[in-house]
């Protein structure tokens, strides 16, 4: 008989892709394991009406999934994981970090727009990202934010239907949703600072089934959980969720590890610097980053 894991979903486009990938994958590595996905409405998905400021640092997007795996309904859970919190529920853990798509954040201009640099003054761009509200103003205070929330497609179409100058999504969702031709500029890591652990998938299982565990284990990208444990080492260090605006982003070369970070200040100003490390150590490079920041 078949070795079967279930894994539960969002039930979004971008959510179902990550989770039929991942299952892909499983299934290509071990001959004769089946994967079964279970939808899973989190408060996130049913709460349209909250901001994500409201919403962030507090599982919105991850809680009743997890409930399922700590309930035995899942195997487990495929999570962006930017959206996973830097602290799990007692009973949990990261089995696996896959390899990162690109991590930049992506910018979608209105057509004749190709650029932030091409927006003119006054133009109004849609982002419901605390980390890129305080970034975009940094680099362009003449611009008008406005807030937007939903899906992709979604996002998308408030470009016309809103009346935006542009939107700024992740570029990795983009392209695994096919949507890379939409994508009008990648802006630059050294300008917008990605999210903690953007472009990297997170496998979430229960800490002792040993079983499960075993078999995802095979997607662990060595590269991307050093780079990723170094950010969520910097924001679980500095308190933060995604409502903070907080931005880390890390890169292995060989044996070393180059980190940068951008922080969001009370006073409307953005805090960036850069460090670099020992790869074998990464969370030590996230916490002495993080205390090389100036605190309000």
């Amino acid at each position: 008989m078949a070795e079967t894991l279930t894994i539960g979903s969002r039930g979004s486009a971008l959510a179902l892709w990550q989770s039929r990938a991942v299952a892909a994958m499983l299934e290509a590595a071990h001959p004769g394991l089946a994967c079964a996905i279970e939808i899973i409405k989190t408060t996130g998905d049913v709460r349209h009406d909250a901001s994500l400021m409201a919403l962030a640092g507090k599982g919105a997007f991850t809680k009743e999934i997890e409930d399922a795996m700590l309930d035995g309904r899942v195997d487990l859970a495929v999570h962006s994981l930017k959206d996973l919190p830097t602290t799990l529920p007692e009973g949990l853990a990261l089995g696996a970090v896959t390899e990162r798509e690109d991590p930049r954040d992506a910018f979608i201009g209105r057509p004749g727009v190709t650029s932030l640099a091409g927006l003119p003054s006054g133009g109004r761009v849609g982002t419901s990202s605390p980390r890129r509200r305080v970034q975009l103003l940094d680099l362009r205070p003449d611009l008008v934010l406005v807030d937007i929330r939903g899906n992709v497609d979604t996002r998308l179409r408030k470009v016309e239907a809103d009346g935006l100058d542009g939107i700024v999504l992740a570029c990795a969702g983009l392209r695994r949703l096919g949507l890379g031709d939409r994508i009008s500029e990648a802006i630059g890591v050294d300008a917008m600072v990605p999210a903690v652990g953007q472009g990297a998938l997170g496998v979430e299982a229960r800490a002792g089934d040993e079983r499960v565990l075993r078999i995802v284990s095979v997607l662990e990208h060595a590269a991307t959980a050093a780079a990723c444990a170094a950010e969520r080492a910097f924001l679980a260090e500095l308190g933060g969720g995604c409502a903070v605006p907080i931005a880390a982003h890390a890169v292995v070369e060989g044996a070393s590890l180059h980190m940068r970070a951008a922080v969001g200040r009370a006073d409307g100003t953005v805090s960036r610097l850069a460090q670099s490390g020992e790869a074998a150590d990464p969370e030590g490079l996230g916490r002495e980053l993080a205390g090389r920041l100036p605190r309000d």
